[in-house]
């Protein structure tokens, strides 16, 4: 199955469909993380809240993921992309629009820990969808769609911010604390739009269906998005069922050790690394932005939702294209290295200006904060996913993005609850400590050259790759979770 897909056609409009929509829920994720950005402070200001309080309001929503993250990859592998895939939109309706009406910071925490909790789920099954709906090699393939998460999520902080920019631009100025009552609850119209247009065209991954056994179900995926007539051939005296339960592999909580093994231990430790300071950085600059604008850089509230809007167009996101189009050629080791070598300049460049003494230092300083987020957009944003979901096969590939998903959250709550804390006590200085993370990722590169853009990943999954994996596994189950069946 994965032959027919990466031998087959381009991807036809139902295919392209599925990734739309795969980037849609990503789209949303980025969007339910960021609409908080902005409103912290009126939060703070409204609820009376300490800095250690802000940050655990902000950092509710990565607690979520977190657990959503673990439960996701694992429910990817074993139910099936489709079923994760339909249920996991339900969680951003509801809580948005408990958000937006939150009456306490408790209950507002409530919300973001749920709407957490969806995005864990989703970004497992999105990567998944991403990587088994294109082909191993050529324009547009794996690589990149998996890397056109990063576009997809800058467009949608810029549209957070570019919303925020028209609330503030109609809002009566005495109702200026609806600002972000309306921004969260607005998470909910997309949603819905997701909700209604997937049932049309989103189907399981042909892959994972074949590789469950149902092979008549992956015929039928593959005649409907791609138009390939496979046939299917068995026994004449095996049914489907039977040939189903003979060849399935299930995915168990013990295929979380098997990304420790031999064979991907290093890939394991790399994607870590990579996702977690990405995470760790990114969290700390674009959630702190407009407080990093009007605190150190002494901005209005206009120049700061304008600038910040401007840096997420011009600089991620145009990064974040930069990283789809190098994939299939320059590859993903590259553009990560160096995307944090420029990001590590930016912040080392930060912290030494301190608080900009005129506008020539307050233009560079910005110009720096848009450098650090296009070596985001073109490197470790782009390709934090790209290590994450093409260093595992199909077997393996929902618990991979899980586990990698759990630590990006588990840094991405470590940074949102320490940014307002050690900005309040170091100003400035609080850009040597973010520097730390793209340092550390930067370092462990250069020790762990894997390069998984243009690799057959699902090739370890059959052929000769998985005949010495599974011979390897008739010693110890727990090294191959396709020989893991009683």
């Amino acid at each position: 199955m994965a032959r027919l897909v990466n031998s087959g056609p381009a991807q036809g409009t139902r295919t392209r469909a599925v990734i739309a929509i795969a980037l849609g829920g990503v789209f949303l994720d980025a969007y339910d993380l960021t609409s908080l950005a902005y409103g912290v402070k009126d939060i703070a200001r409204q609820f009376a809240l300490t800095p250690a309080q802000v940050g655990l309001v902000s950092a509710a929503i990565t607690f979520g993921a977190i657990l959503g993250a673990l439960f996701g990859g694992y429910l990817t592998d074993r139910i099936g992309r489709y079923r994760v895939f339909m249920a996991d939109m339900l969680f951003f309706v509801v809580a948005a629009i408990i958000a937006g009406l939150a009456p306490n910071a408790w209950v507002l925490g409530g919300a973001r820990f749920l709407m957490g909790f969806g995005v864990g789920l989703d970004l497992p099954v999105a990567m998944a969808f991403l990587a088994e709906f294109s082909r191993v090699a050529g324009r547009g393939n794996k690589a990149a769609s998996v890397a056109a998460w990063c576009p997809a999520w800058y467009a949608a902080t810029s549209t957070c911010y570019l919303l925020i920019l028209g609330l503030y631009a109609i809002l009566p100025a005495h109702h200026t604390d609806w600002l972000w009552r309306l921004t969260l609850a607005f998470g909910a119209v997309p949603a819905i739009v997701i909700i209604l247009v997937r049932r049309r065209y989103i189907s399981e991954s042909p892959v994972w269906a074949a590789n469950q056994g149902d092979l008549d179900e992956a015929a039928r995926i593959l005649k409907r998005s791609w138009g390939i007539d496979a046939v299917v051939e068995r026994p004449a005296d095996q049914t489907a069922a039977q040939a189903q339960a003979a060849i399935a592999p299930r995915a168990t909580w013990r295929n979380y050790g098997v990304l420790f093994n031999a064979t991907y231990r290093r890939r394991t430790i790399l994607a870590a690394t990579i996702g977690a300071a990405s995470s760790f950085g990114y969290n700390a600059i674009i959630f702190g932005l407009p407080v990093i604008i009007a605190s150190f850089l002494k901005q209005g509230p206009l120049t700061t939702i304008v600038a910040s809007l401007l840096l997420n167009l011009l600089f991620a996101f145009v990064g974040g294209l930069i990283g789809v189009r190098t994939a299939p050629t320059v590859g993903a080791w590259k553009m990560t290295v160096l995307g944090h070598t420029l990001q590590v300049i930016a912040l080392v460049g930060l912290a030494l200006i301190g608080h900009p003494s005129s506008g020539v230092f307050v233009a560079l300083a910005i110009l720096l904060l848009g450098a650090y987020l296009f070596g985001q957009g073109f490197g470790p944003g782009s390709h934090s996913m790209t290590y994450a979901s093409l260093s595992y096969p199909t077997s393996l590939r929902g618990i991979g993005v899980g586990f990698n998903q759990t630590l990006v959250r588990s840094s991405s709550t470590v940074s949102l609850f320490l940014f307002p804390v050690l900005a309040a006590a170091l100003g400035t200085k609080v850009f040597w400590v973010i520097a730390i993370a793209p340092l550390t990722s930067l370092l462990v590169l250069l020790a762990i050259r894997w390069e998984p853009s243009g690799y057959d990943i699902d090739s370890e999954d059959y052929g000769d790759a998985a005949a010495e994996r599974h011979a390897r596994a008739r010693a110890n189950a727990d090294e191959c979770p396709a020989c893991m069946r009683s």
